[in-house]
C-alpha cells in the first residue's frame, strides 16, 4: 500500500523557481531531501487514516462475505496448533523447547493475515476507530454486526478444525499427544489469570494491526515475531486458544463447560479490553489529541 508523505521544503522553492537555474549545491540538497522523503516512515496520522479506511471497508462488507472470510480464518488458525505441536513432538524436552516450538504458533496468523481473512482480534482495533470518530448509533451497530459475525464464524471454524485434528488419524499419535499437552497448559491458569493473559494478547495483536501499514516488505517478519511473542508469553488468544481447548473437549479430557466458561469467556473479555482500551483508545487519543492542538 502506498502512503502519502509530507513534502520537505526544498532549496529554490518559491515564485518562478522552476525558471531559475540551480547551482550544483542546490541540486545536491534537492536529491538529499528527496532521498530523506523516500526513507521516512509514514507518520502516526497517515497510519491512523490507513487503518480507518480499511475499517470502513470492512464495516460495509456484506454479512455473507464476513461470515465466509471469518470461517476461513477459524479453520486456518488450526495450523497454529499443528505447527506448534509438530515442533514440540520432534524437539527434545529441554528448557529452550518452547522458544522454538512457538514459532509454529505463528503459522496460522501468517496464513490469516497475509491471506486477508477475517480474524476477530484484528477487529478489536480497526472498527473502533471510526466509532470513536463518529460516535453515532449507526456506526455502533455496524461494529457490533462485524464483531458478532466474525466471532461466530471464527469459533465455528475453530470447533470444526479442532474436531478434525483430534478425532481423526490425520496426524501422528505423537503430534496429537503434543496437542493435548498444549491444550492442558492453556487450561491451567485460573479465570482471572486467563483474562489478564487475554488482555496482553489483545494488546499485542491490535498493535500488530497498527504496525502493518508501515511495515511494507517486512510484513512477514512483523507478523511472525509479534505472534511468536503472544505464543511464547503464553498469552490467551480467543481463536488460537479455543482450538487448543476445544481439542481437549472433543477428546474428553475437559468438559465443554470448563472450556467455554473457564477459557473462552475470560479470554474473549481480555482480548477485547486489550485491543480496544490499550490500543484503539490510546492511538485514537494520540492522533486526535495531536490534531486538536
Amino acid at each position: 500500500m502506498a502512503y502519502p508523505r509530507t513534502r520537505f521544503p526544498q532549496t529554490g522553492d518559491g515564485e518562478n523557481s522552476k525558471d531559475k537555474p540551480q547551482s550544483p549545491e542546490q541540486e545536491k540538497e534537492k536529491k538529499i531531501d528527496e532521498e530523506a522523503e523516500d526513507r521516512s516512515a509514514p507518520s502516526g496520522k497517515v497510519v491512523y487514516r490507513a487503518v480507518v479506511k480499511e475499517a470502513d471497508d470492512e464495516l460495509h462488507r456484506s454479512g455473507a462475505a464476513l461470515f465466509w472470510s471469518g470461517l476461513a480464518a477459524g479453520l486456518s488458525m488450526g495450523f497454529s496448533l499443528v505447527g506448534e505441536a509438530i515442533l514440540r513432538a520432534n524437539l527434545p524436552d529441554e528448557p529452550w523447547r518452547p522458544l522454538v516450538a512457538k514459532i509454529g504458533y505463528s503459522f496460522g496468523f501468517l496464513i490469516v493475515i497475509l491471506g486477508r481473512q477475517q480474524l476477530f482480534t484484528e477487529n478489536t482495533l480497526t472498527p473502533m476507530l471510526p466509532l470513536m470518530t463518529r460516535k453515532d448509533a449507526h456506526t455502533f451497530w455496524k461494529v457490533m454486526r462485524l464483531w458478532g459475525i466474525t466471532l461466530l464464524a471464527n469459533l465455528i471454524g475453530a470447533l470444526a478444525v479442532a474436531a478434525a485434528l483430534t478425532q481423526t488419524d490425520a496426524l501422528s499419535a505423537e503430534v496429537r499427544h503434543a496437542m493435548r499437552e498444549i491444550g492442558t497448559l492453556a487450561m491451567e491458569p485460573d479465570w482471572l489469570t486467563t483474562m489478564i493473559r487475554g488482555i496482553f494478547a489483545g494488546w499485542l495483536i491490535a498493535i500488530l494491526v497498527w504496525m502493518l501499514p508501515a511495515s511494507d516488505s517486512a510484513r512477514f517478519w512483523v507478523i511472525l515475531l509479534m505472534t511468536w511473542l503472544v505464543g511464547v508469553g503464553e498469552f490467551a488468544h480467543i481463536i488460537a486458544g479455543s482450538i487448543e481447548t476445544f481439542g481437549l473437549a472433543w477428546s474428553g479430557y475437559a468438559s465443554w463447560g470448563e472450556v467455554l466458561g473457564g477459557y473462552v469467556l475470560p479470554t474473549l473479555l481480555g482480548n477485547i479490553i486489550g485491543g480496544v482500551t490499550l490500543v484503539a483508545g490510546l492511538n485514537h487519543a494520540q492522533v486526535v489529541g495531536g490534531e486538536s492542538k
